[in-house]
């Protein structure tokens, strides 16, 4: 017999390194084309960082993210940046590039003031140009500022930095300020389970993460879908057996992980919920998105078939032997 069960599973999630001192910093330059030249030391494993910190300079500095190249991650030429872990590299080398484009821009801005003869807080810079605020007619291109610029021997360079506001744990009594924002989520899934095999089929997860600001929408939801699935194998899967000091599931052939055929449907939901101190509201989704999943399953489970397993992974024959003892 086949039995459906639904669960629910929340979860919140400090960004950064508990209570320690975590800095990243980034430099840019503005070139005589226009070019956005960011130097960052986020090292991109496939989160998507690149593409986040390029759309963040892109933002700052009013120019295409075409227009904006990122080196990252090479010891020889690029500013520390801190590990890429703790969901930390969005909120916290955002923040340092940002800066650093506020800084890059300083000298176009000054001297866009002058050309156009207005305040220096009336510009803002926005599809390639610096305009009035209150007058988008009157403008000049950043190109044609940049000549300026050059002309009179000035170079436009940023620097930035940013290490978040925490405080390290009293180890008398472990209060403190561990982190300086958290995420939050909620994940709800749909199983399967066949009564007979112990066998669980994943049928969909939804799943509502705050991330402060979506700055790629589209990476976001890979990076949530990705993470419910390294859900899906910590609940029902991945499992390192040892014996003796020896590992005995080395490989993807003993050590089991989700497949396409094992990915259920997934939804994605995306709460944005401005963190202040993130770049334009924004704050890390990496982590997050794999901690409530194995939660949910198992709390689906109990709900299916009213047996309560506290200890992962969930395999069919760990779960037949606890539903024939519920039986009994």
């Amino acid at each position: 017999m086949k039995k459906r069960g639904v669960g629910l599973a929340n979860m919140w999630y400090g960004i950064g390194n508990t209570g320690l001192p975590n800095p990243a910093s980034a430099y840019i330059e503005l070139l005589d084309d226009g070019t956005v030249i960011v130097l960052t030391g986020c090292a991109d494993i496939g989160q998507g960082s690149t593409t986040t910190l390029a759309q963040i300079a892109a933002e700052e500095m009013g120019v295409d993210i075409e227009d904006v190249r990122v080196v990252s991650a090479d010891t020889g030429i690029t500013p520390d940046a801190g590990a890429t872990s703790a969901s930390r590299q969005t909120y916290i080398s955002g923040n340092a590039v940002k800066m650093a484009a506020k800084e890059a821009k300083t000298i176009l801005v000054e001297t866009a003031a002058r050309m156009l003869e207005v305040d220096e807080d009336s510009l803002i810079l926005e599809d390639r140009k610096i305009v009035v605020k209150n007058d988008k007619d009157k403008f000049v291109k950043i190109k044609e500022c940049l000549g300026k610029c050059r002309a009179e021997g000035k170079l436009t360079l940023g620097h930035g930095w940013f290490n978040p506001d925490v405080t390290a744990l009293n180890p008398e009594d472990g209060q403190g300020k561990p982190y300086a924002t958290y995420a939050f989520a909620t994940q709800v899934a749909e199983v399967e389970v066949n009564t007979e095999t112990g066998e669980v089929k994943v049928l969909k997860i939804f799943a509502a993460h705050d991330v402060g600001k979506a700055i790629n929408p589209i990476n976001v939801e890979g990076q949530i879908e990705g993470g419910c699935m390294i859900g899906v194998g910590f609940a029902l899967m991945e499992q390192v057996k040892v014996d003796k000091g020896n590992i005995k599931t080395p490989n993807l052939a003993t050590y089991l992980i989700p497949t396409a055929m094992d990915t259920p449907e997934i939804y994605p939901i995306i709460v944005e919920d401005p963190e202040v101190t993130g770049p334009f509201g924004a704050k890390g989704v990496g982590e997050p998105a794999l901690i409530p999943t194995a939660a949910a399953i198992v709390n689906a489970i109990y709900d299916a078939v009213g047996v309560r397993i506290t200890d992962l992974p969930v395999t069919p024959e760990k779960l037949l032997k606890e539903i024939k003892k519920e039986r009994n």
